[in-house]
């Protein structure tokens, strides 16, 4: 019998227009979380003048990211222990109150804090939304639906930057954070009367306290290092101390977590090859999308003199074939209950994506980076909707949550680690190709040492900063020098996105070659472990399904 043909029974039962509204509801929150990692950055500058603190700039973003990350593991597991409800009532209240004092900062430290807050919230609304789509519906019916949170990500992606200066330039900067309150405010109260408690009164409700320390501990460290390295080297203390210490505290974390009764990363998920290659895939997936959506629009500012806002919109190609694949991929596997051949194309289409990228160049057209930007959305769409089945179709029901919340954490920690390696490989490459580059169109050698000298690469990193560099170059080779800029910005993205290649082509192999079809249940309990038993997959932890 196929998931197509069996009868369903999701874990929870709700009336099904009840069913709808709650997954209304999560998505608003979602929608809410991810806007704020868009909305900001056309805000920043007015804030930054308003509030006088160019110092804590980079800490506005930064915060954000930090706690959203670092805490979203760890609600996912007490959302396993307590529920989701209360767990995602939680996170949907945090982050409102923080978009309150966000909105009502006067001094810019107290703005970071606020932003702190708000990423508190964030955490929990990103695994915990999904984790209630695998409460509501089983894995045979959750496509349908986890190809709408890809969506949402790329929705919020192209409005974000447009309302962010829309509301700054008319309303006020305050706005960018007060528009979340009637929102989530309506999500909150959907969420509150209408998603059932999910208890697991057999299991002990002890907290791992020491974990969640440790493992807070050992990502501060690496995700500050990782931040610091688009401004200081590898072997600064800064940066690689940080990841060292950071790596340090990891192995004990390991270590806490073998020892605890109740983990808040289960080891036990490791051993499922469903879920390790998922996470890996993920991971290594994220070093594309980060690299893409951060690298391409800088191209856009330099190259084409784009505005910020102008930029996030040039990137709509890519959003529309991740928003399209998405969707598509997610129907597509509840239909057809088969999701590997899926995974396996979209990183073959990321990989080509990417790898078109790397052509980049000065005077590329704009239909050539469309067509690029597409095929580079259509492999990472299926991966927020596909690997987000798999691993929830794999994972026992009662780590459903820590499962989903591991997901969430490894794809954004591969973006960040993506980032850091595609940076440092980009500030090389500019670095050595400035000068080839000017010295082939034909400016003077001492033009060409002076700039070198002069530190002027480093004013080449967004909006107008090529009218500063030019400002300080003789009338007579202006022409020349843009030319030469151009191709040496154009050719060190494209090194820098050689590292993302790199990642999706491990991601294609790892996908193709270790993992499993499972058989989509389209009922839980134990009968489902039986069957998905007979394929020689992990039938110890399916059945440790509830």
């Amino acid at each position: 019998m196929t998931a197509a043909t069996q009868p369903m029974d999701a874990p929870v039962h709700v009336d099904p227009r009840a069913r709808t509204e709650i997954l209304i509801a999560i998505l608003l929150a979602m929608f809410l979380a991810a806007l704020d990692q868009t909305i900001v950055g056309t805000a920043l500058p007015t804030i930054v003048t308003q509030l006088r603190g160019n110092d804590y700039y980079t800490w506005v973003v930064t915060i954000y990211l930090l706690t959203a990350t670092i805490s979203g593991p760890i609600y996912g597991k007490l959302s396993d222990l307590f529920g989701r409800r209360p767990m995602v009532m939680i996170g949907v209240s945090l982050f409102l109150v923080g978009s309150a004092l966000s909105g009502l900062s006067q001094e810019m430290w107290q703005l970071v804090a606020a932003r702190g807050l708000q990423g508190l919230g964030a955490g929990a609304i990103f695994p915990i939304a999904l984790a209630v789509i695998g409460d509501l519906f089983t894995p045979a019916e959750r496509g349908k639906y986890q190809g709408l949170f890809g969506a949402v990500f790329g929705i919020s992606a192209l409005i974000g930057p447009a309302l962010g200066g829309f509301l700054t330039d008319n309303v006020g900067w305050h706005w960018v954070f007060f528009v979340n309150l009637p929102i989530g405010a309506v999500a909150l109260v959907i969420i509150w009367r209408l998603l059932p408690p999910i208890k697991h009164p057999e299991r002990a409700r002890s907290i791992d306290y020491l974990g969640s320390a440790v493992f807070a501990a050992a990502l501060v460290p690496i995700l500050i290092g990782l931040t610091n390295k688009q401004n200081l080297d590898w072997a600064n203390p800064e940066v690689g101390g940080l990841i060292l210490l950071g790596l340090a505290l990891s192995a004990v974390f390991v270590w806490v977590e073998s020892r605890a009764s109740e983990p808040i990363l289960p080891l036990s998920l490791f051993r499922n090859r469903s879920i390790s290659v998922s996470l890996a895939a993920v991971f290594l997936a994220g070093f594309g999308f980060f690299g893409a959506i951060i690298f391409i629009p800088r191209w856009f500012q330099v190259v084409l003199g784009s505005s910020a806002t102008e930029s996030g919109y040039q990137i709509l190609p890519l959003l529309a074939g991740l928003i399209i694949s998405s969707v598509i991929s997610g129907q597509v596997i509840s239909r057809t209950g088969r999701y590997r051949w899926l995974i396996v194309v979209s990183m073959a289409f990321l990989s080509v994506g990417l790898l078109l990228m790397t052509q980049l160049r000065g005077d590329t057209s704009l239909p050539q980076i469309w067509f690029w930007m597409v095929i580079a959305g259509m492999g990472i769409g299926p991966t927020l909707a596909a690997f987000t089945i798999v691993v929830q179709n794999a994972a026992p029901f009662a780590q459903l949550g820590a499962a989903t919340g591991a997901l969430t954490f490894f794809r954004q920690v591969g973006g960040t680690v993506g980032l850091a390696i595609g940076g440092t490989l980009f500030g090389s490459a500019l670095a050595t190709e400035i000068p080839q580059q000017l010295a082939k169109v034909g400016v003077p050698a001492e033009l060409t040492q002076r700039f070198a000298a002069s530190g002027a690469a480093s004013d080449l990193g967004g909006v107008g900063g090529l009218a500063k560099v030019l400002a300080n170059v003789p009338e007579q080779f202006r022409g020349m020098v843009t030319t030469a800029v151009h191709d040496a910005f154009s050719l060190a993205i494209a090194s820098g996105l050689w590292v993302s290649v790199g990642a999706a082509l491990v991601a294609l192999v790892v996908t193709a070659i270790w993992l499993p079809e499972l058989p989509l249940r389209a009922h839980h309990g134990p009968a489902r472990a039986a069957g998905n038993a007979e394929d020689g997959s992990e039938p110890a932890s399916i059945a440790a399904l509830e």
